[in-house]
């Protein structure tokens, strides 16, 4: 490397990886840099406005003596093998289903930043709320004026749990159990479809005909289907496609 050469700046998704690439390129250690952090960066939403990190490496006031790439090699090598946590330090359900939970927290306040909406947005693990489920990760937002984020039957508030779930997923690599409620909504709204599923079972069994109910989403089907699970004169199918897809309330010969 030129000796004129003092400081040089990397770039890399995070800042660590900006750090890495700086290091590799100076092909010295870290003890003998100085680091500034130019830019944070930003993971965007879904990579849209995403931003690489930035970072300046000076060398020290005595310029070390560069390693030889092997030497940079095994550095970087070291590096990725202290990121991975060992056999000890793998987490266990409880601190894996925190972990998640927090991820997801962070990408949804992100997200709500994004689209300049202030909300507080806490999180709890809740019980299952079907038999055969695994516990579920619900991310609760309050604020004022939030009401436009539940939209028509609540298909914005599903959109967002959509988006929100579909990013942890990708993260974690596999799939998560999670619920996103803005002041009770749904805790409210499947209160009322239970009340909904028994009164028109009620009907149809009485009246010895099917009785299709509104288009629902795949969850409020389901709330549907669970509540008339066992009940003794109905029994419920879904018909339709996409998001005309309903529940068919049909009594039992």
């Amino acid at each position: 490397m030129d000796a004129l050469v003092r400081s040089i700046e990397a770039n890399g998704s995070t800042v660590e990886d900006a750090v890495k690439a700086g290091l590799a390129q100076l092909q010295v250690e870290r003890d003998q840099v100085e680091i500034k952090v130019v830019e944070e960066g930003s993971r965007g939403v879904l990579g849209i406005g995403a931003r690489d990190a930035i970072v300046r490496l000076t060398f020290r006031e005595e310029e070390p003596t560069p390693l030889p790439p092997t030497a940079v090699e095994h550095v970087e090598l070291e590096a990725e093998a202290e990121s991975l946590p060992s056999a000890e330090e793998e987490l266990d359900p409880q601190a894996e289903q925190e972990a998640t939970l927090n991820l997801a927290r962070d990408i949804l306040v992100e997200l709500l930043e994004n689209m300049q909406i202030e909300a507080d947005v806490q999180g709890r693990i809740a019980e299952p709320r079907f038999q055969g489920d695994s516990a579920t990760l619900v991310l609760d937002l309050h604020g004022d004026d939030l009401g436009f984020l539940i939209g028509r039957k609540g298909e914005t508030l599903a959109a967002i749990q959509h988006l929100v779930r579909l990013m942890v997923n990708k993260v974690v690599q596999r799939r998560v159990h999670l619920l996103v409620d803005i002041e009770g909504y749904k805790v409210r709204r499947e209160s009322a479809l239970k009340k909904l599923a028994l009164r028109i079972a009620d009907q149809a069994a009485r009246r010895g005909r099917k009785i299709a109910l509104e288009p629902m989403s795949a969850y409020e089907r389901r709330i549907i289907h669970v509540t008339l699970r066992n009940h003794p004169a109905v029994s419920t199918e879904s018909v339709g496609e996409g998001t005309g897809r309903k529940v068919t309330i049909c009594p039992k010969p």
